[in-house]
């Protein structure tokens, strides 16, 4: 029973916290310094997700299975600094990632 209230409890912070971000949206103007830091969530979040995948978790990439992750990563590194869209990266690198897995 406690853990289903823990759950519960998270779950309606969680919804709470975001309801209030949308209901005040206009009428809340974040400082300046936080305006500047959000401009880097995406690309943490990207780094997040894509280094542990890339590095195998708790050890360094071996480097002659996952060459195709490496690729992978590179591209989507490029696209993203290109178009600077994050959804664009994520499409293309694990597009090239499902291609050179598909050929080899």
């Amino acid at each position: 029973m406690s853990l289903f209230l823990t759950v519960l409890a998270a779950g309606v912070i969680t919804y709470l916290t975001r309801a209030s971000l949308i209901v005040a949206g206009d009428r809340v103007t974040l400082p300046d310094q936080v305006e500047r830091a959000l401009k880097y969530v995406a690309p943490a979040a990207f780094a997040a997700i894509a280094a542990p995948a890339l590095l195998g978790g708790d050890q360094f990439a071996a480097f002659g299975d996952d060459i195709p992750r490496i690729i992978a990563v590179v591209l989507a590194g490029v696209v993203i600094t290109k178009t600077r869209s994050v959804p664009l990266s994520l499409f293309a690198g694990m597009t090239a990632l499902w291609l050179i897995l598909w050929v080899s």
